[in-house]
């Protein structure tokens, strides 16, 4: 998620499961090109399994910064094609290509020819263009022929050596809806997701949207290859231990929160004395005592303390709710 799942919060959430497949925030290939690539595609050991998502249209940029994320250790290359943001649409990447399936293949086939680790794409189940106004009745209805255009654009991908299908069961509004109405308005349609898996049952498909517990993810399991979580996770980040401790053959206890705390602490120094900013790094754990006694002190303790000059690590050790269970 972009400006969300930068290498700090990764960092944060592999601590709830050592066997989650993190995402990067979505890069642009030209920003990883012409920008600070080395900063850009920084990243901790720990954050292993690690996908670099990739922004953009063009093939020949597209592969030099897959090339450059294979180079820089990332575990899988994935291309956004779901995005609704205006501003994504803006820059040719995002959901609109979904209306491009030929280039997005080209783009594939050009990452898929220059790496060896795992090229997948991740997709809305179709685009609609239409004002605010117009966009609960643009999404009311999902036709044949809609089916037919993402069974084409998958066929298309999958030809060019994608690997993994990421499905955002809902369809994308173009131009009249936020990111957050984006996730709103449109309805979820697993049917649709399960229809698709049905039409191919050999290539692996993952869905995402609007899962939010254990119950659900066992349920969408039964007949999907993979979950994706998004704000979920960021908001209430136990979630994936629950779902580790479900999915795990030995059934390994969750971590505490103390320790996840302790962790956290130990990551700031070192962060901090390389010149980080404390508020970077906690402004992705505000979530950790979610719905637990203490959250909301927690919440403010984190907040303000953070931006207070000479704020250090014990500021989290601090912060600790002593009504809280570990």
């Amino acid at each position: 998620m972009m400006d969300w799942t930068d290498r700090h919060c990764r960092f944060f959430l592999r601590g709830f499961s050592a066997d989650v497949l993190l995402y990067t925030e979505m890069l642009t290939g030209a920003a990883i090109l012409r920008g600070q690539r080395a900063r850009l595609l920084k990243f901790d050991p720990e954050e292993h399994p690690l996908a670099l998502q990739l922004g953009g249209s063009v093939p020949r940029e597209l592969a030099a910064a897959a090339r450059a994320g294979e180079e820089a250790g990332y575990d899988e290359i994935n291309l956004n094609c779901g995005c609704p943001s205006e501003r994504v649409a803006s820059g040719a990447f995002g959901a609109c290509l979904m209306r491009e399936p030929d280039r997005v293949a080209d783009c594939v086939a050009a990452m898929c020819a220059v790496v060896r680790v795992p090229v997948t794409v991740k997709i809305r189940i179709g685009v609609v263009s239409a004002a605010a106004a117009g966009a609960r009745g643009a999404v009311a209805e999902y036709g044949e022929g809609d089916f037919a255009a993402l069974c084409g654009f998958v066929d298309g991908v999958r030809a060019a050596g994608c690997q993994v299908v990421i499905v955002h069961a809902r369809q994308a509004v173009l131009g009249g809806l936020s990111p957050k109405g984006n996730r709103e308005v449109p309805p979820l349609r697993y049917d649709v997701v399960r229809k698709l898996k049905q039409a191919f049952p050999s290539l692996p498909i993952v869905v995402n949207g609007g899962l939010r517990d254990a119950d659900a993810v066992r349920a969408a399991l039964e007949w999907c290859d993979g979950v994706m979580l998004g704000r979920e996770a960021y908001h209430r980040p136990f979630v994936l231990a629950e779902l580790q401790r479900m999915l795990a053959a030995n059934g390994a206890a969750a971590p505490s929160r103390a320790a996840l705390v302790e962790r956290m602490a130990r990551y700031c120094e070192r962060e901090l004395a390389a010149g980080e900013r404390l508020s970077a790094i906690t402004r992705h754990m505000l979530g950790l005592y979610s719905g637990e006694p203490g959250a909301r002190d927690f919440r403010r303790t984190l907040s303000a303390g953070a931006r207070v000059a000479g704020a250090g690590a014990e500021l989290l050790r601090r912060a600790i709710p002593t009504a809280a269970p570990d």
